[in-house]
């Protein structure tokens, strides 16, 4: 049996899944990523070279990822391949959660253990808040042994001081930067930030935005699907749906977190990996939030994420455990009421908010109806509504 401590050092040592929308620009970033026959994008801003650096796929070890294999722009910055969770760059490792979108991520306050409704957590990056800021994201995936696998902050360093985005580099951040690994190592991850604080990221483009600026219509079925979503079903007491006093649209989260009682997604390849990565095997327990803050309060909890394009986000959840929005649904519905396996941490399961909220056929549809009209990119143009199966 592997104690408390022990398990906590274990999941310190893996967590670095990082971390939605459309984004309609080019994704070659330089490095190893431009494309053979054309030349390295000129780079004047920290954001270019932050896009560089996210898309460099030399940056792993060993080489071939980057951080945008598993948050790909096709994929709204979500992993493109299939599985519940992703593969890392050495060959038969996966983590163990869901990797979430980037975008609107700019957006989450600081981590604050105490800033949330009712005095809970709220904020930070990755699915329990465990890095404060973007900065703090960045620096983690590239070390991780089940993601970008380097030894070190210094061997990035020394990868990028060696690599074609040395000299933005020594631009953007000054000719003595690469004399500090440490200094240097807080720059790369700065660059990676500020792409991700791009208004590109986030660009509240769609039909519902439109709506709310009295530019779009909504078809019957998105009208009652966001009556049920502000109503019957509260889904927008976690999932904002109203703009800010300010006039910033809204975010469709309020960045805090809740036990939903999601099950143990069994298809988790987590759980197979070799034991000096998961010692517990399919016995491991993803204890959410109650790692970043030690309070067993908080055992189970996950960072509501944002619901912005959430049609091309699948899989859903920290665990990756359903691969359609009517599932989705139908679990907030009737979690209760049969046909679910039992909670993975049962002590602290949300009750009150999800679980028999009794909606119609008719109802559940509807959401989803609205749910699509959250995709970024959007265009009054007919032959671009895109509408996905479900």
């Amino acid at each position: 049996m592997v104690s408390r401590l022990g398990l906590g050092r274990t999941i310190g040592l893996l967590f670095g899944s990082s971390g939605i929308a459309a984004l309609l620009i080019s994704c070659g970033g330089g490095g190893a990523d431009t494309p053979a026959g054309q030349s390295t994008p000129t780079i004047n801003t920290k954001a270019d070279l932050g896009k560089a650096l996210f898309f460099d796929t030399s940056l792993s070890n060993p080489v071939g990822m980057s951080c945008g294999t598993c948050h790909a722009t096709g994929k709204n910055f979500t992993d493109p391949r299939p599985g519940p969770t992703s593969p890392g760059a050495v060959k038969g490792l996966f983590g163990f959660r869901n990797s979430p979108s980037i975008n609107y991520m700019a957006y989450s306050p600081t981590f604050n253990v105490s800033g949330g409704e009712g005095g809970g957590a709220i904020g930070g990056q990755f699915w329990d808040g465990h890095a404060p800021d973007l900065e703090s994201q960045a620096k983690l995936p590239l070390l991780n042994p089940i993601e970008m696998n380097n030894p070190s902050a210094a061997a990035v360093v020394d990868k990028v001081k060696n690599g074609p985005l040395a000299t933005a580099v020594l631009k953007l951040y000054g000719n003595s930067i690469f004399d500090n690994p440490v200094t240097a190592y807080n720059a790369i991850a700065n660059a990676i930030a500020e792409f991700e604080r791009l208004p590109a990221i986030s660009p509240f483009s769609s039909k519902y935005d439109a709506f709310l600026k009295g530019k779009a219509q909504l078809t019957a079925s998105e009208i009652r699907g966001l009556a049920v979503f502000n109503g019957k079903a509260g889904c927008s007491g976690c999932h904002t749906s109203s703009p800010a006093p300010d006039g910033t649209p809204p975010f469709f989260t309020n960045f805090c977190y809740s036990n939903l009682g999601l099950p143990k997604n069994p298809a988790n390849p987590f759980y197979s990996i070799p034991a000096t990565f998961n010692p517990l095997g399919s016995n491991f327990v993803d204890l959410g939030l109650q790692v970043t803050t030690g309070n067993p309060g908080d055992a189970g909890n996950f960072k509501t994420p944002s619901l912005r394009n959430v049609a091309f986000t699948a899989p859903y959840f920290h665990n990756g455990i359903f691969n359609t929005l009517d599932k989705v649904v139908e679990f907030y519905n009737k979690r209760d009421v049969g046909g679910f396996a039992p909670p993975e941490v049962p002590g602290t399961m949300n009750t009150l908010e999800l679980g028999n909220l009794k909606l119609t056929a008719q109802e559940s549809a509807d959401i989803v109806s609205f749910l699509l009209t959250l995709n970024d990119g959007y265009t009054s143009t007919p032959q671009f509504q895109v509408k996905l199966p479900r």
